[in-house]
């Protein structure tokens, strides 16, 4: 089997979908079984980290110098060029995206990590905001199979892009390699802080954290600093607005956005991770803290309870006074529970098992895509 992976997300900054990609790419060529396996990459100025090289040497880079933005265009609007232009003949492409990689030939397959641009067009981006809500449907119905995080994606994305849940298929990813480093960091080092991981975007309702730390920090003295790790956004400003006044200013970090090496300190120090997001389609810092031995507070909305199981107990998301209480039992109590139940939730999740979900998931789109030619040749011949 030639498998194309759609690798542009992971070019630059790799935010949750950027990691996915990479970590699943990875996983697949580490079991590759003798499929071929490429990493599509387009852009004018960015190129794939030399390391690939070295870190997945069965696999096969596609570097296109074309400008992305006229490219997405093209294929999102025009559903052309074809994709095998550029990458030579590939019986699976994989698209990152709801939308379709156009293809001569091979299955495709599409991503859906989760519905926000549905739900809340006006605060994507550009392009998101053009073609994902017009197009998704569509695409996803053309789609030979869907690509999703959780069992709560599943679901809604089978309701909301009216699709046939038997073409969705689950990939989790995995918890991150180096939470191992985390963990044996952690013993000795202090917790610094009370941890938010995620781009400050309206859904992961940090309104709500930042009422709640500022009334956990008239109650109980010594609450550690409260530090938010992600992209700033035109929602984000407000909450950047409140940060800088009292009670909170002096006591709020935020970073902007982390790499690599920033995650693992921010994880070695931190008391926990809170995340009280309105919608997650899986929510992988919750992953990564658990991986890493670090307590975490979740909403009840979205994936989040399935992603933790019973390493916390979700709170509603408008419920300030129920964080403000689950935070202040982690400061004042004993973690050592909690870090054993989210070190047991998290040893479900692998790399490896997420790519062998999305080898399986590849397969059925292989062989939809032969049925679908075949009931077309048949039809042809009675007519």
């Amino acid at each position: 089997m030639r498998i194309l992976v759609d690798y542009r997300p992971a070019l630059r900054e790799r935010t949750g979908v950027g990691e996915f990609v990479h970590e699943l790419s990875k996983a697949l060529s580490q079991q590759s079984g003798g499929d071929e396996i490429a990493l599509f990459s387009s852009s004018w100025k960015d190129r794939p980290d030399p390391a690939l090289a070295s870190q997945m040497p069965s696999v096969r880079i596609v570097d296109v110098k074309v400008p992305v933005r006229g490219l997405m265009w093209s294929w999102n609007r025009l559903e052309w060029p074809p994709v095998e232009w550029f990458s030579g003949p590939c019986d699976v492409v994989h698209s990152q995206s709801p939308l379709l990689i156009p293809s001569t030939r091979a299955a495709q397959v599409v991503t859906v990590h989760d519905l926000d641009f549905l739900r809340h067009p006006d605060q994507m981006s550009a392009e998101i905001r053009r073609d994902y809500p017009a197009l998704a449907r569509s695409h996803a119905a053309r789609a030979d199979a869907v690509i999703v995080s959780s069992q709560y994606a599943a679901g809604e994305v089978a309701r909301e892009l009216q699709i046939d849940p038997g073409r969705v298929h689950v990939c989790p990813p995995g918890q991150p390699s180096w939470a191992e480093t985390v963990r044996r960091r952690r013993p000795d080092v202090p917790q610094r802080h009370i941890l938010f991981v995620g781009t400050l975007n309206a859904r992961k309702n940090v309104g709500t954290l930042l009422e709640a730390y500022a009334r956990l920090r008239s109650t109980r003295a010594g609450t550690p600093p409260l530090v938010l790790a992600g992209h700033r956004t035109p929602a984000s400003a407000p909450w950047e607005a409140r940060a800088m006044q009292a009670p909170l200013k002096g006591h709020v970090v935020i970073t902007g956005y982390v790499d690599t090496e920033q995650k693992i300190d921010l994880y070695t120090h931190a008391a926990m991770l809170v995340l009280p997001s309105y919608e997650e389609g899986f929510g992988l810092p919750v992953l990564e803290a658990m991986a890493c031995g670090v307590p975490v507070i979740v909403s009840s909305r979205g994936s989040l309870p399935e992603v933790a199981g019973s390493a916390a107990a979700p709170i509603d998301p408008d419920d300030v006074d129920g964080f403000v209480t689950a935070m202040q039992n982690v400061l004042d109590g004993d973690p050592s529970s909690a870090i054993d139940r989210g070190l047991a939730q998290a040893s479900s999740y692998s790399w490896a098992a997420c790519a062998v979900a999305a080898r399986a998931a590849y397969h059925a789109a292989i062989d939809g895509r032969r049925r679908s030619a075949s009931a077309g040749q048949v039809h042809a011949h009675r007519h």
